[in-house]
């Protein structure tokens, strides 16, 4: 049972609407829709609870930056005491073509700097995730400056309809499962 989302980005005006923070972004759509409250400041990161399906679930937003995501994650799950299974991680992939999620239910960092650093903090693969796909660089040595660069106009309307595929998505890992969510969750939008 999936009691925790963690949405991967930046925190800060200045990244808000980068390529990195497509996690981020995510757990918004999902925020938008449960008509969440204010945050609280807690483990590292801005916490929801909300009340979805009669029990409580935890969305968060990591304020450690990217490369440093599972000094909260950790805090959180041990805090709430949270099993690494039990929570889903959204994050943007560069390995993926704009428009195209790809859930997953363990696995190696692919070279995604803050699930590398979940990984080194909970010492384990295991655990759900929803890639959001951003595409790379046509210059492969602009990587760093291409995830931290807001998305076109012509790609924000992509966008709009991975956040709203995404958000579904993650509403039915809680409520199914991931396992029951697979169909649903790997599509290009």
């Amino acid at each position: 049972m999936i009691r925790l989302l963690v949405g991967l980005g930046n925190p800060g005006k200045k990244y808000e609407k980068t390529r990195h923070n497509a996690g981020f972004m995510v757990i918004e759509e999902v925020l938008r829709r449960l008509k969440a409250q204010k945050p609280s400041e807690e483990c590292l990161s801005l916490l929801y609870k909300v009340n979805f399906r009669g029990r409580e679930l935890l969305l968060a937003k990591p304020q450690t930056y990217m490369n440093n995501s599972g000094l909260a994650v950790i805090n959180l799950l041990e805090e709430y005491r949270i099993e690494p299974e039990e929570m889903l991680v959204v994050y943007d992939d560069l390995d993926l073509p704009l428009g195209k999620l790809r859930l997953r239910l363990e696995g190696s960092s692919g070279g995604h700097q803050g699930v590398e650093s979940i990984i080194r903090e909970t010492r384990t693969e295991k655990f759900p995730r929803l890639k959001v796909g951003i595409g790379r660089p046509r210059d492969r040595s602009k990587v760093a400056d291409y995830v931290l660069s807001p998305f076109s106009e012509e790609e924000l309307v992509v966008i709009g309809r991975v956040l709203w595929k995404a958000g579904d998505c993650l509403l039915r890992c809680v409520e199914f499962g991931p396992e029951e969510s697979m169909n649903l969750c790997n599509v290009q939008v």
